[in-house]
């Protein structure tokens, strides 16, 4: 009677350990469209096929525009799998523009066998990442983390950049601001060989 008491215990302790570690997170994405979503030029690169967001012609970038509040300290997580030689991209604290390369926040690189060497969980020309460890055709999950100043970038749960922000940075130049501000998210099409798929699109605000 006491063993089961104490199983009993033990899971409903884990089962509450679970739940809050769950509480907060939101899907982005409903699987079925792409409500919520906004394609910069080039809106036909993007589609759903069978669950998932597929990015395949060219450069297109997808933000997000479900929610009006911006995003500042966050979890996001999302599924994702490239094909040989593709390339994409997450960016974070962006904003929405029409055509070329987002100016604003962040991009976490998707790349595994393309000829760029920053490969998937740089943070692009900041912190990059020559081996993820992962392969094309498999799916990986990329979770990004912001808080404050701090920028934690991992796959399958292995922590690929750990990166504080300096104080006052200044932008990295005209074209390319990188650096944290607030704003919302955006999947990149990068050009027309490459083909990459998005799943699972999740957020969790953070205090």
């Amino acid at each position: 009677m006491t063993r089961i008491v104490f199983a009993l215990l033990v899971s409903l302790t884990l089962s509450s350990l679970v739940s809050a570690e769950d509480k907060g997170w939101v899907s982005l994405f409903d699987g079925k469209s792409l409500k919520g979503w906004k394609a910069s030029e080039n809106k036909s690169s993007w589609k759903v096929e069978d669950g998932k967001m597929v990015c395949f012609g060219p450069r297109s970038h997808l933000f997000y525009v479900g929610d009006d509040k911006p995003f500042v300290n966050f979890e996001f997580k999302c599924d994702v799998m490239t094909t040989p030689g593709s390339n994409a991209g997450i960016y974070f604290h962006t904003k929405y523009q029409e055509t070329g390369w987002p100016k604003y926040g962040y991009e976490c690189q998707v790349n595994v066998t393309h000829g760029d060497p920053k490969k998937s969980s740089s943070l692009y020309a900041v912190k990059n990442v020559a081996d993820p460890g992962i392969k094309d055709d498999e799916w990986y999950t990329q979770h990004i983390i912001v808080k404050g100043r701090r920028i934690i970038l991992k796959i399958n749960d292995t922590v690929m950049v750990d990166y504080e922000e300096p104080k006052d940075k200044t932008a990295e130049s005209k074209n390319f601001e990188r650096r944290l501000d607030q704003g919302t998210f955006a999947f990149q099409a990068h050009d027309p060989k490459s083909k990459v798929y998005f799943k699972n699109v999740m957020v969790k605000r953070l205090p």
